[in-house]
């Protein structure tokens, strides 16, 4: 267990900043390539997927609004499934939690190379790809290390950089919104659900919001509001950024830069640069919450026993967990390098439902255990939201491929491992203190 009486971490994240995360988690690099992949599985009913994948994610993020009402501590999905179900399953949850992070900024990362070969073509290939990847990652480890407020003020600022040529892109592109729909064509069922998984990826990010409480000014209170109105809006975002991208680029199905391409065709050239220079501040900025939040999940898994120790030892000056942030973007550094996007895309999607999945079944257990204390949020019609968000994340689980089962499966399996030697090299494993668990 960590040392109770080492530095502990600073609250220094108002709703402001925390909006901030939440919306970097959840725009990325998803809507910047998935708009391409979306029309190849669904062609002209591509709305309908966002709509479908929309309703799912709203009914997941008000369960994480609910549960993060409970708690201050930082870890959220590991911390709700730890005090529903147990020790072990909360690990996994935690575990599930990074490797989808890892995924993440590490699929993020080879659309920031994409969208750099844009701008500079050596950039988007062989050496200069790696370049990138590696220029990237270094600055943003060093800017987490360096204190939760640099990594706070650098998410901010890439998140004012995304949103102003995304929201550039939708209402000039309202006016040039002139190409015909594509024709519906029938879909198969697995194209729907692999789809809505990929869907699920752009979409999802909000719990980004709820891992580093301990750094949150009154987190009770701001995270549920937090989670929900940032949802919302993202919803109406990727809704419109889809349907302007379907009207003014036809090859939109076989695009490799969608947005920058369709800006080409409304805003001429320089279209294409002020898209391609959001995408590089917006994949930037996720990759830079990823790490942020990665190690934070590997501080709240050390911090409370379930891996050792030194994941949750701060640096005593800048008061960041060292040990977590390094391993967490060494190891999302060398997936960025082997993995291509949509492998990485789909792989994190899968871990990311799963987590989902022990939110929603956690939310009525979490009320009995505490129906004793107060709390600022609370699902309206018993049940109904968390069953609802529990079947939607059990149908998409049901349409993973052998290859992301497989993968998972094994990164389960190592966390398993971890979680044995842990147990067994600790004396203090099994005593959790518990002003720590609120």
């Amino acid at each position: 267990m960590a040392n109770l009486s080492a530095p502990a971490p600073v609250r220094a994240i108002g709703w402001r900043s925390l909006t901030a995360i939440c919306i970097n988690g959840m725009i990325g690099a998803g809507i910047l390539i998935l708009p391409a992949n979306i029309a190849q599985l669904l062609g002209g009913k591509s709305l309908y997927g966002y709509i479908v994948a929309a309703c799912a994610v709203i009914l997941v993020a008000l369960c994480f609004a609910e549960a993060s009402s409970l708690f201050e501590s930082s870890g959220g999905p590991y911390l709700y499934a730890r005090e529903a179900f147990g020790r072990f399953v909360g690990f996994q949850a935690g575990i599930l939690l990074t490797l989808s992070r890892v995924a993440g900024a590490a699929a993020i990362s080879n659309a920031f190379s994409a969208y750099m070969g844009y701008l500079w073509p050596a950039l988007g290939h062989g050496w200069g790809r790696a370049a990138a990847i590696t220029f990237v990652f270094g600055v943003l480890t060093l800017v987490n290390y360096l204190g939760i407020k640099p990594g706070v003020w650098a998410i901010n600022l890439l998140t004012a950089g995304k949103l102003i040529p995304l929201v550039t892109f939708c209402v000039v592109g309202l006016f040039f919104a002139n190409a015909p729909m594509p024709q519906p064509a029938p879909i198969s069922y697995a194209s729907w659900q692999q789809a809505a998984l990929l869907l699920i990826y752009a979409f999802g990010g909000f719990e980004f919001a709820s891992i580093p409480s301990e750094e949150v000014i009154q987190p009770r209170r701001t995270l549920p509001a937090v989670i929900v109105s940032s949802v919302c809006l993202v919803v109406v975002l990727y809704i419109t950024i889809h349907w302007v991208a379907m009207r003014t680029l036809p090859g939109l199905a076989t695009s490799h830069a969608p947005l920058a391409e369709a800006a080409q065709m409304f805003l001429g050239p320089a279209g294409g640069v002020l898209l391609s220079v959001g995408a590089v501040l917006s994949t930037t900025g996720t990759t830079s919450a990823s790490i942020l939040i990665g190690s934070r999940m590997l501080y709240a898994l050390g911090r409370s026993g379930d891996l050792p120790a030194v994941f949750a030892r701060l640096d005593p000056r800048y008061r960041t967990p060292v040990v977590s942030t390094l391993l967490f973007a060494a190891i999302a550094f060398g997936a960025a390098l082997m993995g291509s996007f949509r492998q990485l895309a789909e792989l994190g999607a899968l871990t990311r439902v799963l987590y989902y999945t022990s939110t929603c079944a956690a939310i009525p257990v979490l009320r009995h255990k505490k129906s004793g204390e107060g709390r600022g949020f609370t699902l309206p019609g018993g049940w109904i939201i968390p069953a609802l968000g529990l079947c939607v994340c059990l149908w998409l689980l049901s349409g993973s491929s052998r290859q992301q089962a497989l993968i998972t499966g094994a990164a389960m399996l190592a966390g398993t491992a971890l979680y044995g030697i842990s147990a067994l090299t600790s004396k203090s494993r099994d005593h959790v203190d518990a002003k720590h668990i609120q």
